[in-house]
């Protein structure tokens, strides 16, 4: 099963497109960790996730969702690529959102 469920706050504002066969939204999400290392010293983690929604998800996102803000994504991870204009492979790592949700901060504990 190919399930993904972050926290994290919201990166950048929602890109939002509207094709003729519906509607994508995407945007960047930074997750926290922290955990003591084998020095007993307490280490701070980022890490960046490129997330995209499509149909009335990309809605959801488009109403909802601003820099800043913490957000709960449930969807998928998905690898693809494509060739650049240089002609160079570009791999990408996507969460496909199937549901996005506020955080409220004192939820986050």
């Amino acid at each position: 099963m190919n399930t993904v469920k972050l926290i994290g706050n919201v990166g950048s504002e929602v890109n939002f497109l509207t094709f003729d066969n519906g509607k994508k939204a995407s945007f960047g999400l930074a997750t926290n960790e922290t955990y003591i290392d084998k020095k007993n010293e307490e280490v701070k983690n980022t890490t960046w996730h490129n997330i995209v929604a499509w149909g009335k998800v990309a809605e959801v996102c488009a109403d909802l969702v601003t820099k800043g803000k913490l957000v709960c994504i449930e969807g998928k991870l998905n690898y693809r690529n494509y060739v650049n204009k240089d002609n160079k492979t570009v791999y990408l790592t996507e969460i496909i959102a199937y549901k996005v949700t506020e955080v409220e901060a004192k939820q986050q504990l």
